[in-house]
C-alpha cells in the first residue's frame, strides 16, 4: 500500500481489491455492471487508501470536460420559485455525485446571441439535460446537435433517436379527475398547465379522458400557466363565469395554492364548496390550508434517472430512449 502522504493509483487499488484496473474505473464512475462482491472489496480499499480519482489527468486523457449541462429555458423567478426544480436538481446531483462530473446550471428562458449554444459548441460539456422546455424553445435542439442530450419530459418536438425521461402525465390527471368523480362530483373543472409545454397538454389529456369515459360534459377549462399567480387569475375567471364547479382538478400544486387564495378570498370553503386536487405533492401540497390532495409525482427519480441515462450515454451504453415514472394518488383534506 502506498505511504502517508502518497497519493494511492488506481493500479494500486485494484491489486489490493483482487480485481481488474477496469472493475475499479467502473465503481469510481458509478456503474452498475459490478458484481456486489467486487463492489464491496473495491470500495472498501478505495477508503484504507484514501484513494482520490486524478479528474485532471483522466480528462486530458480522454478529452472529456467531465462536467454535463443542465439547461432550464425558464426565468430566474419560475426557477426559484418552483419546488420542482429544487428536486430535480437533488436528484440529479446525487446521481453525479457517485461519478466524477460535475453540474453547470443555465437557466435562459431564450438564448440571445445562442450564448449557451455557444458554450456548449465550444467543448465545454459533455452532454446536457433539458427540462422545463416549450414548443418555442428552438434553441435546445441546436444543444442537440452538439452534445448528446437527455430531457426531462417528453420533447416539445420529438425526434427519432430522443432520449427522455417523464412521468406519466395523462395517467396522473385522468387518475385525479377518476377520484373526485368517485367522489360524487360532476361539475369538475380544471386549470391546465401551458399549451406549450407537454406535461400541461398531458394531464389535460387526462382530465378529458376521465370525464368522457364517465359520460360528462368537461367544464370550465383554464390555463393557470404552473404559476401560483396563473392559478388564482384562472380561479378568478371560473367564478366569474357564475357556474361554479363542484370540483377542481389543477394541473400543479403552485397553482393549487393561487386558487385556494382566491375561494377563501370569496367565502368559498374548500372542501365543503369545491374540492381541489393539484399535482406534484411537492411541499407547498402540505403548506397551505387545507392541505391538498395530489398527485404525488417522483421528481427526484427523474432527475436521478436522467443523470444515469446521460451518464450511461456518454459511457457507450445503450440505455432505453424513453423512461416513464408513474404517479401516485395522496389523499388529503382539499378533496
Amino acid at each position: 500500500m502506498s505511504g502517508a502522504g502518497v497519493r494511492a493509483t488506481i493500479e494500486e487499488v485494484a491489486a489490493a481489491a483482487g480485481v481488474s484496473r477496469s472493475t475499479v474505473s467502473r465503481v469510481v464512475n458509478g456503474s452498475t455492471a459490478v458484481s456486489p462482491a467486487a463492489l464491496e472489496a473495491v470500495r472498501r480499499v478505495i477508503a484504507e487508501m484514501n484513494y482520490v480519482p486524478n479528474r485532471a489527468a483522466r480528462s486530458l486523457a480522454s478529452r472529456q470536460t467531465l462536467a454535463i449541462a443542465l439547461v432550464v429555458p425558464e426565468d430566474t423567478t419560475r426557477f426559484f420559485g418552483d419546488p420542482f426544480f429544487a428536486s430535480i436538481v437533488s436528484g440529479i446531483n446525487a446521481r453525479l455525485t457517485r461519478s466524477d462530473y460535475v453540474l453547470n446550471l443555465f437557466i435562459a428562458s431564450d438564448d440571445p446571441g445562442e450564448k449557451t449554444t455557444s458554450y456548449m459548441r465550444g467543448g465545454n460539456v459533455d452532454g446536457a439535460i433539458i427540462v422545463s422546455h416549450h414548443t418555442s424553445d428552438t434553441f435546445i435542439h441546436r444543444i442537440a446537435s452538439v452534445v448528446p442530450v437527455v430531457y426531462g419530459g417528453r420533447p416539445t418536438h420529438q425526434r427519432e433517436g430522443d432520449y427522455y425521461v417523464d412521468v406519466d402525465n395523462e395517467a396522473g390527471g385522468k387518475a385525479a379527475t377518476d377520484y373526485l368523480i368517485g367522489r360524487g362530483h360532476r361539475r369538475i373543472a380544471t386549470i391546465t398547465g401551458p399549451p406549450t409545454m407537454p406535461a400541461g397538454v398531458d394531464r389535460l389529456r387526462g382530465y378529458r379522458a376521465a370525464i368522457a369515459s364517465a359520460g360528462l360534459e368537461a367544464s370550465a377549462i383554464v390555463d393557470g400557466d404552473f404559476t401560483a399567480d396563473g392559478g388564482a387569475r384562472a380561479m378568478r375567471e371560473i367564478l366569474a363565469s357564475g357556474d361554479r364547479p363542484e370540483a377542481v382538478f389543477i394541473a400543479s400544486d403552485l397553482m393549487a395554492r393561487g386558487a385556494l387564495a382566491v375561494l377563501a378570498a370569496a367565502g368559498v370553503r374548500v372542501p365543503d364548496d369545491v374540492a381541489l386536487i393539484g399535482f406534484d405533492d411537492s411541499p407547498v401540497a402540505t403548506s397551505v390550508s387545507p392541505q391538498l390532495t395530489t398527485m404525488r409525482q417522483p421528481s427526484f427519480e427523474q432527475g436521478e434517472t436522467m443523470a444515469e441515462v446521460l451518464l450511461q450515454i456518454l459511457s457507450g451504453g445503450a440505455p432505453a430512449h424513453s423512461t416513464v415514472l408513474p404517479t401516485e394518488l395522496v389523499v388529503r383534506a382539499s378533496a
